[in-house]
C-alpha cells in the first residue's frame, strides 16, 4: 500500500511496502520537484558570481587645479597677439596717416586726430593696382633718403603703438593715389591745369587746392617704366609725390608695384569719419 502527499512546496513522500514472508522495515525516499531544484540551482549560480567578481569599485575624479589669473590672461595676450601680427602680415592693416598729403581725402593733420586706415592686402595678389586706387607702399631708397624699414619684430610693434599713438609710424612707409601705370606717359599740364596722361586730361574730384586756384605745379612730361606706378597726393600742392623724387632722372619718381603693400578701403578712427575710401578712376571719370 502506497500513500502520495503534496504540498506547496512539491515534494513527494513514498512508502514501499515490504516484500517477502518476513516483517520488514518500510523505506522511505524524499525528492524534491525539478522547479525547487532549479531554484537551488540559481541560487548557487548566484552566490558563485558574488564570490567571483570583486566589489564594486567608486572612483573619485580630482578636481583640476585652477591656473593662476595671470597666466590665462598671459595665454589670452599670446593668442591676441599672434592672430594680430597674422591677420596684419597676410589680410590687413590699419596704418596711420603721418601727414596732410592726402587732404581732405584722408587727414593727416597736425594736432589733430589722424586717419587711421585699413589697407587691405588681398587685392593685389591677384591684380595689379589701377589709376585711382589709394595704395599704401614701402618708399624706395629715393623716398626714404636711404632709411631702411625696420625689421619685422620692431615694425609690427611699431606699427601697434603708432595705431593707439603711443609712437610715430614707421617712416618708410606712404599713401598716395596711383594717376599712372606701366607704359603710360604723364605730364602736366592743359590749359585748365589738369594733368594729362597718354595726351587726356584727367577729371580729378578728389583734388584739394586749399580754396585757392586750380593750379598745379609743373613738372617733367615722363613715361612710366614697366612694373611701376605714377602715384600723386589729393592735396597736389602740398605733397611730396613721384614728381620729387626722380631721381637721377624723373622717372625714377615711380614706386615698383613690389612695394606695394594693399589698398586703403576704409578709414576706422576717429569715428566721426567712417567711411570707404574712393578709387575713382581719373583717366575714365570714374568708370
Amino acid at each position: 500500500m502506497s500513500h502520495r502527499v503534496n504540498d506547496d512546496s512539491s515534494s513527494t513522500w513514498e512508502t514501499t511496502p515490504p516484500t517477502g514472508d518476513g516483517p520488514a522495515e518500510p523505506t522511505s525516499r524524499f525528492s524534491t520537484s525539478g522547479s525547487t531544484a532549479s531554484s537551488y540551482e540559481d541560487r548557487s549560480s548566484r552566490s558563485s558570481a558574488y564570490e567571483d567578481d570583486p566589489a564594486p569599485r567608486f572612483h573619485k575624479k580630482k578636481a583640476k587645479k585652477k591656473q593662476p589669473f595671470w597666466k590665462e590672461l598671459l595665454v589670452i595676450f599670446s593668442v591676441a597677439l599672434l592672430l594680430t601680427v597674422v591677420i596684419q602680415t597676410f589680410v590687413a592693416r590699419v596704418f596711420v596717416i603721418p601727414s596732410a598729403s592726402m587732404e581732405t581725402t584722408l587727414h593727416g593733420c597736425t594736432g589733430c586726430v589722424n586717419d587711421k586706415v585699413l589697407v587691405e592686402k588681398i587685392t593685389y595678389l591677384f591684380n595689379d593696382p589701377r589709376p585711382g586706387d589709394v595704395i599704401v607702399f614701402r618708399g624706395p631708397p629715393n623716398w626714404t633718403g636711404g632709411k631702411e624699414p625696420p625689421n619685422f619684430v620692431v615694425g609690427t610693434l611699431q606699427d601697434l603703438g603708432s595705431m593707439v599713438n603711443l609712437s610715430e609710424p614707421s617712416g618708410t612707409d606712404f599713401i598716395k593715389r596711383v594717376i599712372a601705370v606701366g607704359g603710360q606717359t604723364v605730364e602736366c599740364c592743359d590749359d585748365q591745369g589738369r594733368v594729362m596722361v597718354d595726351g587726356k586730361p584727367l577729371d580729378e574730384p578728389y583734388l584739394n587746392f586749399g580754396g585757392g586756384p586750380r593750379q598745379q605745379d609743373s613738372f617733367e612730361k615722363v613715361t612710366v617704366p614697366a612694373g611701376k606706378l605714377w602715384v600723386m597726393g589729393d592735396n597736389r600742392n602740398n605733397s611730396s609725390d613721384s614728381r620729387k623724387h626722380g631721381d637721377p632722372t624723373p622717372a625714377d619718381g615711380a614706386i615698383p608695384i613690389d612695394n606695394v603693400v594693399g589698398k586703403a578701403r576704409v578709414i576706422v578712427i576717429p569715428v566721426g569719419r567712417w567711411g570707404s575710401i574712393s578709387d575713382f578712376n581719373p583717366q575714365t571719370g570714374g568708370k
